[in-house]
């Protein structure tokens, strides 16, 4: 078992008698799942359901703990009080919780142990996908010590990087750009991260009507690069035509958002996309939901 520290993550707390209330009517995932024994993933979309913020949700005490892109705090949490108006609830940045993940073949099994010995931490297994490891919020000291103490040793971040991108797990706005991005092209209804059932948030209908009507014309795979690692937002080709953009990577793997008729060409022909003199070949993960193509790590 492996952990790394995450340092471009960060947590928000929203506490108050209406902090549940409050979640429910803005984000896509339902927070009455939220208990000190479940988390939940979410994002906060314009009303066009158009990508803004992703984070996910875990309770301590009289509190909900966000846990998002470290870089914007600032912004969600601006974003969060404009949306507030009369709600009975209280914002407050919390820069001393560190955000820490566990992965790897086991891992799962380890959370009792892990929130026995974590003491005022957090640990979640993450609602994504159990694979996807568990993830812990705590002072950094205290979750290095809680990690060790079950058997995981430290890697650079560089490892659960490529650990991530081979499962096709977003990683916020790396992976969806902002103003642009739709859920269900990115995952987030296969990975837990929507609640069809749960009433009206903001883009709420779009989302609905999307799925329902099959609009959904890209998905975000994971791909193997072959040559010079594309920047992101770089255009991929097959046969000279656009057939989708590269996301975030390291070295050999990385995430694509690619037309869904083009995933089809390529599986069914076995030709690779382009990006100038390098070739990347989809690896579509188990979970993904993509009629008639065939997949699986």
């Amino acid at each position: 078992m492996l952990f790394s520290l995450l340092p471009q993550r960060g947590v928000i707390s929203v506490s108050g008698e209406d902090r549940y209330n409050f979640l429910q009517a803005i984000i896509s995932n339902n927070i009455n799942k939220v208990s000190a024994h479940n988390s939940i993933y979410a994002a906060l979309l314009t009303p066009q359901a158009k990508f803004l913020y992703e984070f996910f949700i875990t309770a301590v005490e009289d509190s909900l703990l966000l846990e998002t892109e470290s870089a914007r705090l600032d912004d969600l949490n601006r974003k969060l009080a404009s949306l507030r108006l009369r709600a009975q609830v209280t914002l407050t940045m919390k820069p001393e919780m560190a955000v820490a993940v566990a992965f790897g073949e086991g891992v799962a099994a380890t959370l009792d142990d892990v929130r026995r010995l974590i003491g005022r931490g957090v640990a979640y297994i993450d609602p994504r996908l159990s694979e996807g490891g568990v993830r812990l919020l705590g002072k950094q000291e205290c979750l290095v010590k809680t990690l060790r103490g079950i058997g995981c040793r430290e890697v650079k971040y560089a490892t659960y990087e490529k650990f991530r991108l081979e499962y096709g797990l977003p990683d916020g706005s790396r992976d969806l750009v902002i103003g642009r991005a739709g859920l269900l092209e990115h995952g987030f209804e296969e990975l837990n991260g929507i609640a069809f059932n749960k009433g009206c948030y903001i883009g709420q209908e779009v989302v609905t009507r999307s799925k329902y009507r099959g609009l959904v014309k890209k998905r975000l795979v994971p791909v193997v690069i072959d040559g010079p690692v594309p920047t992101p937002g770089t255009l991929l080709f097959l046969d000279n035509q656009k057939a989708g953009e590269m996301r975030s990577s390291i070295e050999s793997i990385g995430l694509a958002l690619i037309r869904i008729e083009f995933l089809k060409q390529a599986q069914r022909t076995g030709q690779p996309f382009r990006a100038g003199t390098t070739h990347l070949t989809p690896r579509l993960p188990v979970w993904l939901v993509l009629p008639d193509v065939p997949g699986g790590r």
